[in-house]
């Protein structure tokens, strides 16, 4: 495991950047040449003991963060937990995991023939966050999942990176709305996540959050290669609470719907 914060999250970024093209453009359009700070990553894996959302969270926790608040996404059978670094200028952290045994005995085995593939020391190796697929797949395969679960699917094809980065706007220079933010994007040809509207969230929740759909890039399974959505780029306006401070939560609705970045069609 990663011994210092800044080096880990410098790694992800670098693979970040080699899934999703287009994030060194939003950062040339919206920064300006000023430095973009990161509100929070997120990250996907499935419940399963080897690589479930615990595992993963121990590579941050090593590094001082600890866990804030749990989330339920029943449609997608998911689960989440966001993590909190005590030096609030360090990225939050989203984890979230699937719940296999809620979907068919096809999906479970799938899922569960894939984790075996894991090496169990790898798990804890200093670059798994960002380490990709561990197990082969077959184009047909992948298409099984994507029959029952976007997120699986993902997940599948993908492994284990950062699937989005975010941009806080509250610490953009020039702008001081979401929508600013997003008109600049589509000025910029950028196609937004329109699943529930382009922002999602509100003031009155504290938080307001829109999104890039998903670049799409080739990926090579064991029988073909396919061009699929990989990762997008998520941008946070946050609120401040009664306390004058501001919000370091989410908000499960527009989680929802920003999970949709990743859609294929």
């Amino acid at each position: 495991m990663h011994t210092d914060v800044n080096a880990l999250f410098a790694a992800l970024w670098q693979d970040y950047i080699e899934m999703t093209p287009s994030a060194a453009k939003v950062h040339k359009l919206l920064g300006k040449g000023e430095a973009i700070i990161n509100d929070h990553i997120a990250l996907r894996t499935f419940n399963l003991a080897k690589v479930n959302l615990e595992v993963l969270a121990a590579h941050f926790e090593a590094l001082g963060y600890v866990a804030c608040a749990d989330y339920n996404f029943d449609k997608k059978k998911l689960r989440a937990k966001h993590f909190e670094h005590p030096d609030s200028t360090q990225p939050k952290v989203f984890i979230s995991e699937l719940l296999v045994e809620e979907f068919s005995p096809q999906l479970q085995v799938i899922v569960k023939d894939m984790v075996e593939q894991v090496d169990a020391a790898a798990t804890k190796a200093e670059n798994f966050l960002y380490s990709g697929r561990h197990w082969k797949l077959d184009f047909v395969t992948y298409e099984k999942l994507l029959a029952e679960s976007e997120y699986a699917a993902w997940v599948a094809a993908f492994g284990y990176r950062a699937n989005h980065f975010t941009v806080s706007i509250n610490h953009l220079p020039g702008y001081t709305s979401i929508l600013e933010v997003n008109d600049t994007l589509k000025q910029g040809d950028f196609v937004l996540n329109a699943v529930g509207g382009e922002v999602k969230g509100s003031p009155a929740e504290l938080l307001e959050q829109s999104s890039t759909m998903a670049d799409r890039i080739a990926v090579t399974f064991d029988d073909k290669t396919v061009e699929l959505p990989s990762c997008f780029y998520e941008f946070a306006l946050r609120y401040p609470k009664a306390d004058g401070e501001l919000y370091t939560g989410f908000v499960a609705a527009s989680a929802d719907k920003i999970f949709e970045s990743t859609n294929v069609n």
